[in-house]
């Protein structure tokens, strides 16, 4: 891989030229998907195929290189979210990691769960799955696509226990402040959780400086890992609150020590990963992360997020001049994100992603409009592309 970028100013426009290359994909399609499924970047690749020949020719006997770069993919992900490493749990899903607070949370009947209304499913059913258990959810109306703080502290009571939320809208692009719902949280006496897969990979993010509880991503999206592999974040001293569900051989201190069969559960957010673990995935997911890691993600840096918002307002303005209209809530770069949503009038949305499409440009169709989402390696050029292929406004040759 390219280490050049290392040597340059974080900004220098070259870098995203390397990180283009880093990315094939880009050689084919305009890619605007990173809020659905990201395209892995070359690394990844390179290490995926590597495991998978050396899974065909020499089975477990390369299992200590594969298990260090688990964990080592473990301590990126610390460094990542300036937390502890045993903070850390390597999980298949965001859902899984929704699941694991959600059911391992010593909840009585009357306890209720606080949340913005038009979240995504999977940080929906979780919550909702506790009726049977006495658990009130209760999804406070959005202010157009923004989350209203206020609205949601009022929501809070002295049942309140979690206060939970999307880092960004799935399908506004709605960008919320973590800092700020956590002390709503907190204020209420609530712990705080943090679905942050269309955030992180773009945005930087301090757990510690923003005093997260729990945070579970998925590292498919914006972290351009495989799907099958993502990150759960546990604020230490909260593990005895959070009992483990799913407990297996890997849960406990002794690990690969099969001969020694106590229940002594780790200290670690690893207790939850249970059993054998998806390494193909995770070892996909560490090449992701290191590839954007020296391109500038880091918990406190933002040259990642400056390009993506950069790309992304280029975009806007050439939506809006080809007659598109943007709904994403665009007013100041604190709530901006890479998620872009948009329609032609007059035209059908579903009907245009299949144009797009035809014409090599690669977008999504959710809450009834397109959503377009780049990342930091693409360019004006896949801009051109996707104008080119919308409908021209009338009047216009």
């Amino acid at each position: 891989m390219n280490t050049s970028a290392t040597q340059r100013p974080a900004t220098h426009p070259q870098n995203w030229i390397d990180l283009r290359k880093e990315f094939p994909v880009a050689n084919r399609w305009a890619y605007f998907d990173h809020a659905a499924v990201a395209p892995i970047p070359r690394l990844s690749h390179t290490l995926i195929g590597k495991w998978l020949d050396q899974a065909l020719l020499e089975g477990d006997a390369v299992w200590t290189e594969w298990s260090s770069q688990f964990e080592e993919l473990r301590s990126l992900a610390a460094n990542l979210l300036n937390s502890e490493r045993e903070e850390i749990g390597l999980v298949p899903n965001t859902s899984f990691g929704i699941n694991m607070i959600s059911e391992g949370f010593p909840w009585q009947s009357g306890d209720n769960v606080v949340m913005p209304a038009g979240e995504f499913p999977s940080n929906v059913y979780p919550w909702l799955h506790l009726a049977d258990r006495g658990v009130e959810v209760r999804q406070v109306p959005l202010d157009g696509v923004s989350v209203c703080p206020n609205r949601l502290a009022e929501a809070c009571d002295s049942r309140t226990r979690i206060v939970t939320v999307s880092w960004v809208g799935y399908a506004s692009g709605y960008r919320l402040d973590p800092k700020l719902f956590a002390k709503i949280a907190h204020d209420a006496g609530a712990y705080f959780f943090l679905d942050a897969i269309q955030g992180l990979g773009v945005f930087p993010l301090d757990v510690r400086d923003a005093d997260i509880d729990f945070l579970a991503a998925d590292g498919h999206k914006w972290m351009c890992g495989p799907e099958g592999a993502g990150l759960l974040y546990i604020k230490r001293n909260l593990l005895p609150l959070i009992r483990p569900i799913n407990v297996g051989w890997n849960s406990v201190a002794q690990g690969n020590d099969y001969s020694k069969v106590e229940l002594n559960i780790r200290d670690a957010t690893s207790r939850y990963e249970s059993g054998t673990q998806n390494l193909a995935g995770f070892i996909g997911l560490y090449g992701a992360l290191q590839t954007l890691q020296q391109f500038g993600l880091r918990y406190n840096e933002s040259q990642i997020a400056e390009r993506v918002l950069h790309i992304t307002d280029l975009l806007c303005e050439r939506l809006e001049s080809a007659g598109a209209v943007v709904y994403s809530d665009r007013t100041t770069a604190e709530v901006k994100s890479g998620i872009v949503q948009f329609d032609v009038p007059g035209h059908d949305s579903l009907a245009l992603k299949k144009q797009l499409f035809e014409a090599g440009v690669i977008t999504s169709f959710r809450g009834g409009r397109l959503r377009a989402a780049p990342h930091a390696y693409n360019d004006e050029s896949d801009i051109d592309r996707l104008i080119a292929a919308l409908p021209k406004p009338k009047g216009t040759l």
